[in-house]
């Protein structure tokens, strides 16, 4: 398999068209659809459907483009190693992360390393939970964030951050805000950002609420269920739907209520009394984040330079009050004699 047949392969998909990519690397149509189809031939699959609009990638296709960019991405890292004297971690590195939270973090952590370590080369793969573990276990990413899995053979897995778990909405006539509860006052630590006090709905009343969730294949879903099932209620469930987008179209619409982790509330209207935000208790629902790499191998100077900038903004956002979350990173666990990080 040749770097340039990688290279023809990414120009079509991104193209979405073999003449429309051919005219764009200056190459002939015929030779550069032979080029498909020897790499095709090469890998042993089909890696676009072709119709009379154009081309799109199966499946194997879209995994053949991520693992394709960073193995270009790692030979045009080599070439400027052996071309110069190195002057700081360079390098490509993968973190996979849930998309909830990659809206939050990975914007301050990515323009940071920007500035900081500018010939390491950051690729994001924002996806499902589920899929950031597998990511993780088939090794397509050098580091993963994973939620409420603290152990997975073959992976290095330290606790990162914990967070609660709010109900959102739209409240018209203030009747589910009559139904919330005030915190319990908190005493003000020195030198820290006071904790901002939501008020507090539980779990049964928020369950009752005409809910907008997607299905249970997610994390959050998958969380709520149970806990409805473990105190014998049932979800009222007003629409269901897999896309994100759709889901917050329809809560922004008043169309009914959902479950948000802290790092996601943020994504509110502009304006508006009637928005409310409250925090589930009784019991309480959280997500835990665990921070994971290859557990048969120490990071690269690269890897650990996106690591320590990754742990010092989850930090920082968490200080300043910008993500309503409990730093965990080199805690004690419970039951475990050694340092988490």
């Amino acid at each position: 398999m040749e770097l340039r047949s990688l290279r023809y392969f990414i120009a079509v998909l991104e193209a979405g068209s073999l003449s429309r990519a051919a005219g764009a690397l200056y190459v002939a149509q015929p030779a550069l659809t032979a080029q498909i189809k020897k790499l095709e031939v090469e890998v042993g699959t089909q890696l676009f459907e072709r119709s009379h609009v154009g081309v799109t990638p199966t499946a194997a296709g879209l995994q053949l483009y991520q693992d394709a960019r960073k193995l270009l991405s790692d030979a045009s890292a080599m070439r400027e190693r052996l071309q110069r004297a190195p002057d700081g971690p360079e390098g490509s590195v993968t973190v996979a992360v849930p998309f909830l939270l990659a809206s939050l973090l990975l914007g301050p952590v990515l323009a940071r390393l920007k500035h900081t370590h500018p010939r390491i080369r950051v690729f994001v793969l924002d996806d499902l939970s589920l899929m950031v573990r597998k990511a993780m276990v088939e090794r397509r990413a050098d580091i993963g964030v994973l939620v409420d899995t603290e152990y997975v053979n073959g992976l290095d897995v330290k606790p990162f951050t914990r967070e609660a778990m709010f109900v959102c909405g739209y409240d018209a006539n203030g009747e589910v805000a009559a139904m919330t509860m005030q915190p319990a006052g908190k005493k003000a630590v020195k030198g820290k950002t006071a904790a901002v006090q939501r008020p507090e709905l539980p779990f049964a009343s928020a369950a009752n609420l005409p809910l907008v969730l997607q299905s249970r294949r997610f994390s959050i879903r998958a969380q709520v269920e149970s806990t409805a099932t473990d105190l014998g209620l049932e979800l009222n469930i007003a629409h269901e739907h897999d896309s994100a987008r759709v889901i917050r179209s329809l809560y922004l619409a008043g169309a009914g209520f959902t479950f948000s982790p802290a790092c996601a509330i943020g994504d509110a209207p502009p304006s508006g009394k009637q928005w409310l935000v409250a925090r589930v208790v009784q019991p309480d629902l959280a997500r835990t984040y665990f921070l994971a790499t290859p557990a048969a191998r120490e990071p690269d100077p690269a890897t650990q330079a996106v690591l320590d900038v990754l742990v010092d903004e989850a930090r920082h956002m968490i200080a300043s009050g910008r993500w309503e979350a409990e730093f965990l990173f080199g805690k004690r666990r419970a039951g475990h004699g050694g340092p988490a990080g």
